[in-house]
């Protein structure tokens, strides 16, 4: 992509001064569509696989080739381009989220701090102490700084605007449709598959960025032998670099629909504390920058 350096910039520069689309937000209609397929093609006894694969195609194609087509365009291509790779990104709005937990564990007000981190993850918060909380924030924001950022960043310098917005709804449709609930276990297997596909390789480079911008060697100890102990393939090298990286100790057991889940215990170090959401951003954000100062780099020999 000719552009592919300054369309970098633009798109962070301005997620990290406008956020996410406050007001019709595209991946709210996609929420909207996708859901409408769910219902009309899972109607089967225990799902099916084949029906939920034929929704993703229903789902996904058509945007993408439509995103492909103007993006060909050459007059208004590089705006469309730089408007998918913005609505993809969720940097700004990581922060957003995780900042208020923070800020609510340091006045003490702990029901407001189980409320605000109940937005961010699938677990009962309600019960969480000051330290569940601030694990919990942590957590995300390591974890959603690899799914809403980097793998976004990822795949537009890979493929462009067509590559962003295919990983940004097939993320959207695992989000979605991921579940190993009754209802999702089959028709949602085909969305849950390719999410991991697509993340695999912009999880390891995060797990690396973490480590660069952190503690290298805890990180590096941490992801050879703790990663592979966490039952999702993208989340555990992404998460325990990230534990590692901070110098702390995340995972163990949390509530997961009225079940306790004993999940592994990541990094080394204390128990995080409502400081570290802070620390985390901070880690997101220095591997934003390194990420952004590579490509630009590799943009500008490519051009040179």
């Amino acid at each position: 992509m000719s552009l592919l350096g300054p369309l970098v910039v633009a798109g962070v520069t301005l997620d990290a001064l406008l956020g996410e689309p406050r007001r019709h937000h595209p991946l709210v209609g996609f929420g909207n569509l996708a859901a409408g397929l769910e219902q009309r093609l899972n109607t089967a006894a225990g799902g099916s696989i084949a029906r939920g694969a034929l929704a993703w195609v229903l789902a996904v194609v058509p945007p993408v080739a439509l995103v492909w087509w103007l993006a060909a365009q050459p007059v208004i291509g590089w705006l469309v381009s730089l408007l998918c790779l913005y609505a993809a990104i969720g940097w700004e709005s990581l922060g957003a989220h995780a900042r208020p937990v923070a800020q609510a564990l340091e006045r003490g007000d702990l029901p407001r701090a189980r409320e605000l981190v109940g937005r961010m993850v699938s677990r009962d918060t309600r019960a969480l102490d000051e330290e569940g909380v601030a694990r919990a924030t942590v957590e995300s924001v390591l974890e959603n700084g690899s799914d809403a950022v980097f793998a976004a960043l990822f795949w537009f310098a890979v493929a462009g605007a067509p590559g962003v917005v295919l990983y940004r709804l097939a993320n959207t449709l695992d989000a979605m449709w991921g579940y190993r609930s009754p209802r999702f276990l089959l028709f949602g297997r085909v969305a849950a598959r390719l999410d991991d596909v697509l993340n695999f390789i912009p999880a390891r480079l995060v797990a690396v960025s973490y480590a660069l911008c952190g503690n290298a060697r805890l990180a590096w100890r941490c992801w050879r032998s703790q990663a592979r102990l966490w039952d999702s393939p993208n989340a555990g090298p992404v998460m325990a670099a990230g534990a590692g990286a901070l110098e702390r100790a995340l995972g163990g057991p949390a509530m997961y629909h009225g079940r306790v889940e004993q999940r592994p215990l990541l990094g080394e170090g204390p128990r995080a504390v409502a400081a570290d959401i802070d620390r985390a951003l901070l880690l997101v954000r220095r591997s934003v920058l390194l990420w952004v100062l590579v490509i630009v780099l590799i943009w500008g020999v490519s051009h040179a």
